[in-house]
This record gives C-alpha cells, sequence and structure tokens, in this order.
C-alpha cells in the first residue's frame, strides 16, 4: 500500500488519504511543496498527465509507478481491510453508501455555503439557504443513525467515518456554529469523538469547532479572484432590464441551481493559496548554501563518497543550524508501525518547513523497545520549531540539543544520520525518513 501522494497542503480531498494512511500504516510519501510539486505546473506538465490525465489531485502513484486517480479511489487502495468493512459483505457496502453520501449529498452544498466565507465563490443568498436546508437534513439523517451506535458502519472506525467527517471539516470550522449545530448532538459527539483521535491529529492538527458563523467577505472575494465571477440579484446586483422581443414567446428554462464544479481547478489554487503567511525567516540575509541543490544531490547521488563530501564544502553555519532530536516517551512506542505513523505525522504537518530544512529521523529497535531520534538541519540560529506555531504540534514530544558544527563529534553523528549508517550508540536502526 505504498506510495506517493500529489496534492497541495491542506488539500481537504487529501486528508483523508491520509488519515486511512495512518490508520493502516500504509507508508505514504506526500510531494506538495516547490520545487518538487507546484499547483498549476507540475500536473499539467506532459509527464504527470501522462499517469494521471484529468491532471487533478490528489494523484497517487504506488510503490511499483501504477497511477491512481480520484480521491476516494486512493483512500480505499491505502486502507486495511478493517477500514474497508471486512469481509461481511453488507458492512462493506455500507462503507461504499456513506462514501457516496459524503461526496454526492454533503459536498456540494458544503461548497456552496463554505466557498464564499473564504472568498473562493460570490454568494448568492438562495443558492446558500438551499445549502443550509440540505446540510441540515444530511445531519438529520446522521444523527438518527448515531443516536444508536457510535461510529456509521459496525464496532469501528472505517472509511464511512473518515470520508464523512472530512467532507464536514469545512462546515465545523466555518459555518456550524453552536446555534445551528445544536440539535444534532449525536453527530457533533461523533464527530469529535474522530478528530481527537491519534490518527486524525496526525493529519488535521487541533480542531477547533467556531463559534461564530463565518460569512462572505466581498473584499476578500475581490483580493482572491480579482472581482471575476457572476453578480447576481442575492449579492445585490441587478439583473439587466432585456428589450421585449414580439412574437411567440419561449418557455423559460429553470433555473440552474449554482454548484462548483467537483474539483474546480481555479478554486483549488485559490485554497492552495490560502493563506499566504509571512516568511517568517525573511529578516535574515541570504545564504550562500542553496538548499535545493542539497536536496537534489542527497537524493540523486551516493550519499557517502558524494553528498556528505559535498554537504560539509557547502554548509553556512551562519544562515543554518544542527539539531540533535532525541523523541522523549519512548515507553509508549509499543509497535514499529505506531513510531512510523508518528514520524509520518509529522513530517505531514511539517509541509511548510520544507523550504527551510532537512532532516533524517531514525526509528530504533523492535516492537516494544523503540526509540526515535534524528538530526536536522535548519534555517537560521534559533530552533525553527518553536519561531513557527504551525511547526510546533509536534516538536514539544522532542529533546532538541544544538550541535557545534565545528566539532568531529558533531561531524561524526551528522554523518552517521545523513548515510543511516555508523556508530549510534549501540542502538539497531530498525528503519529510517527524511524529510526534504
Amino acid at each position: 500500500m505504498a506510495g506517493t501522494l500529489y496534492t497541495y497542503p491542506n488539500n481537504f480531498r487529501a486528508q483523508k488519504v491520509l488519515i486511512a494512511a495512518q490508520f493502516s500504516g500504509a507508508e505514504v510519501n506526500v510531494v506538495s511543496e516547490p520545487p518538487q510539486f507546484v499547483l498549476g505546473e507540475t500536473n499539467k506538465s506532459a509527464e504527470f498527465l501522462e499517469k494521471f490525465p484529468l491532471g487533478k489531485v490528489p494523484a497517487f502513484e504506488t510503490k511499483d509507478g501504477k497511477p491512481i486517480y480520484e480521491s476516494n479511489a486512493i483512500a480505499y487502495y491505502v486502507s486495511n481491510e478493517t477500514l474497508k468493512g471486512g469481509s461481511d459483505k453488507l458492512l462493506s457496502a455500507l462503507v461504499q453508501q456513506y462514501v457516496a453520501f459524503a461526496d454526492n449529498e454533503i459536498l456540494p452544498s458544503a461548497c456552496v455555503w463554505v466557498y464564499p466565507t473564504y472568498g473562493l465563490m460570490q454568494y448568492n443568498k438562495d443558492s446558500t439557504e438551499k445549502a443550509k436546508a440540505e446540510i441540515r437534513k444530511c445531519l438529520s439523517v446522521l444523527n438518527k443513525v448515531l443516536e444508536r451506535q457510535t461510529y456509521l458502519v459496525g464496532e469501528r472506525i472505517t472509511l464511512a467515518d473518515i470520508t464523512v467527517a472530512c467532507n464536514l471539516l469545512m462546515l465545523y470550522q466555518q459555518v456550524l456554529d453552536p446555534e445551528f449545530r445544536g440539535p444534532f448532538a449525536n453527530v457533533n459527539r461523533w464527530f469529535v469523538t474522530l478528530v481527537n483521535q491519534p490518527q486524525f491529529k496526525a493529519v488535521l492538527g487541533e480542531v477547533t469547532l467556531c463559534t461564530k458563523m463565518a460569512q462572505f467577505d466581498a473584499a476578500k472575494f475581490q483580493a482572491v479572484t480579482g472581482g471575476k465571477g457572476k453578480k447576481d440579484k442575492g449579492a445585490g446586483g441587478k439583473k439587466e432590464k432585456q428589450p421585449e422581443k414580439k412574437g411567440k414567446e419561449k418557455k423559460k428554462e429553470p433555473e440552474k441551481k449554482e454548484e462548483p464544479d467537483e474539483e474546480p481547478d481555479a478554486t483549488d489554487e485559490a485554497l492552495a493559496e490560502q493563506p499566504k503567511k509571512k516568511d517568517p525567516f525573511g529578516h535574515l540575509p541570504k545564504s550562500p548554501f542553496v538548499l535545493d541543490a542539497w536536496k537534489r544531490t542527497y537524493s540523486n547521488e551516493d550519499t557517502v563518497p558524494v553528498a556528505i563530501p559535498y554537504f560539509w564544502e557547502n554548509f553556512d553555519a551562519e544562515g543554518y543550524s544542527l539539531w540533535f532530536a532525541e523523541y522523549q516517551y519512548p515507553e509508549e512506542l509499543k509497535k514499529i508501525f505506531m513510531a512510523c505513523n508518528l514520524v509520518g505525522g509529522m513530517f505531514q504537518r511539517l509541509d511548510s518547513l520544507r523550504k527551510y530544512g532537512f532532516g533524517s529521523v531514525i526509528i530504533f529497535g523492535v516492537d516494544g523497545d523503540i526509540s526515535i531520534s534524528g538530526v536536522w538541519m535548519l534555517r537560521g540560529q534559533e530552533l525553527a520549531f518553536e519561531v513557527n506555531d504551525d511547526w510546533n504540534t509536534d516538536a514539544g514530544s522532542y529533546k532538541f540539543t544544538k550541535l557545534d558544527p565545528t566539532s568531529d563529534e558533531t561531524k561524526k553523528l551528522v554523518n552517521a544520520y545523513w548515510a543511516w549508517e555508523g556508530d549510534f550508540g549501540g542502538k539497531k536502526m530498525n528503519q529510517g525518513k527524511i524529510f526534504k
């Protein structure tokens, strides 16, 4: 079930894939940041379109090079049998029922209601009110089901719960204020239970329910779209009066409901750009050490004879710092796959740090006797995890020690972690993960 997922950061369609992978232990390498992936460029290239002809993300390539597109298909591929409903045909069918329900009943109305609050769509009063009514109906259906059971299908979390929760996420964060969600206590209990599971937190981080219903912001819409889009009466626009025509009157066409396409490119690009944040290292002088060049060298050249000498010849000790990290709660690590998920989840939440750093984290030992430690190279002289709150979610679980790049001990340590071979103080390496 291992493979590479192409997406942009915080893509809600990719979140269900990554959560399913957390539950199943599937190793998913996420490619979502420049220069490896640039939305609107990488996914429009001939090489990408050869594998994924629609050019949409998320897109997935299996370990042996087989392409899969459409997020539900990818989520199904990385799921284990428990998530799929097991061997019981009825349970498996019910899982598929709720996956379809999430995309066909919840998602269209969720987009109509929520996207204007992001400034991604023009507001239409009639369409929004219809969307609210549809969401209320969907929540009523779920509330009745969850009155008698903890999860949607069977006694355990399945792909049904993951998919429905992911499609409800933007609603709970943006518009389902306490008054609106109040009548749906069973759904609220179920949703809060799910997003507080470690596997959900590994992908979503802390989820905060909205306290006030977000509204359409015309200024934000203008800034995001440049004012492109239709004006309509519901948004305050006036319909231009048409000259009367003589002759037989044509039958009036029924007004089409305004709904976004399932995966519009413009919306994806706007979502990928939200929100734009200030460069936390913008105040530092430009470094002569080219991080992307180092990453290419590490990826494409032999590590010991070529990459490591390149690193020490070009490393900028003033512009970057080296840190040793050690996980502080090894007694909680019972299984190797749990440790792998722990590290993988941390990497996923650090997507925006990739342009500022590089790291090698190694999992040592066997089931029941596990430890995790690593070496990080990070921009600046302060610990980068403390510079930006978005990067600090997992850092508190590690003890970080700043290394002296001029000492022989540091060079020996860095070389061992970069190469995944050498003296690790008697610890036996199980597997490693590279943050790049």
